[in-house]
């Protein structure tokens, strides 16, 4: 029986949560810290991922992990801003999910400290912030756990995680139908528009179009920070090669057209994480120590 952290497949996202980033200060203390964050992480209220240099402080290696590629083409960006740790908060309580952050923080010092903290929110019922609806095509029940989730040794899931910043007033701006485009979907009923044009966002990013098929659970969440908004993009799959595909297709590096998302919105970070499997209510960590 595969084991994971129930957190990746629950369904819908949580009405709040918080992205929490660490950066690793300290190889020697860094073993005991992780000890006591799985007395801490159930999986579910708190689903956490390990990027590379947190192996690396280790001296794991994982054959499918990696850190978050930067690409580049057509003038558009997309950065890598790869941490050691990440941990989603999941809840429905700010003042709970502050109180779980600070925890965290004191536990994993002094080997891992904080460098970014993001509070994200369900907008509808699982809406991005233009008003279309994130995530249609995932995968279902079975389909998902196959999808996300990782069959073989260590097991767990590789999760895929960037902010993308909207430019709202832009889209917003435009004519319906040239928003509808920009996605291919229609925001009256979310049904594909058959005729849409290339760069639109489902024919961008067709699972089932690569080769092999590329399906990924998306667990995506609108934020705002001051003046700025967009979504904590969030997929998990059992290989970072699906991931990484769709942001090729989309950059426009397999076949030159650009996804119509960058029309009104850019990515500012890109992170790669495993997330181990859960054992008896704890992280499973004897694939590090």
């Amino acid at each position: 029986m595969m084991k994971y952290q129930t957190g990746i497949l629950a369904d819908p996202v949580p009405p709040l949560a918080r992205h929490v980033f660490f950066t690793l200060d300290s190889s020697e203390h860094l073993a005991a810290a992780l000890r006591r964050l799985a007395l801490m992480v159930d999986g579910d209220a708190t689903v956490v991922g390990f990027g590379q240099s947190l192996l690396q402080g280790l001296n794991v290696k994982l054959d499918k992990m990696r850190i978050f590629p930067a690409l580049s083409n057509q003038g558009i960006d997309i950065p890598s801003t790869q941490h050691a740790l990440w941990c989603w908060l999941r809840g429905d309580d700010r003042g709970e999910l502050l109180h779980r952050t600070q925890a965290l923080i004191a536990a994993v010092a002094p080997a891992l400290s904080v460098v970014q903290v993001t509070e994200a929110f369900r907008y509808k019922t699982g809406h991005d912030l233009t008003g279309y609806e994130d995530g249609t095509e995932n995968p279902v029940e079975q389909a998902a756990v196959e999808a996300a989730i990782d069959c073989e040794a260590p097991g767990g899931s590789y999760a895929g995680i960037q902010h993308w910043v909207h430019d709202l007033a832009h889209f917003k701006g435009l004519p319906q139908e040239e928003q509808d485009h920009i996605f291919g979907r229609r925001l009256s009923d979310n049904e594909e528009i058959e005729d849409a044009p290339e760069s639109a966002h489902v024919k961008r990013t067709a699972m089932e179009d690569f080769e092999p098929e590329a399906f990924v659970v998306r667990r995506s969440m609108p934020y705002i920070d001051g003046d700025e908004a967009g979504l904590v993009f969030l997929s998990f799959a059992h290989t970072l090669d699906f991931y990484e595909m769709q942001l090729r297709r989309m950059i426009g590096l397999d076949d030159g057209i650009v996804d119509g998302l960058f029309r009104f919105s850019r990515p500012v970070s890109g992170g790669y994480y495993w997330c181990p499997p859960i054992e008896n209510g704890q992280l499973q960590l004897t694939a590090l120590f």
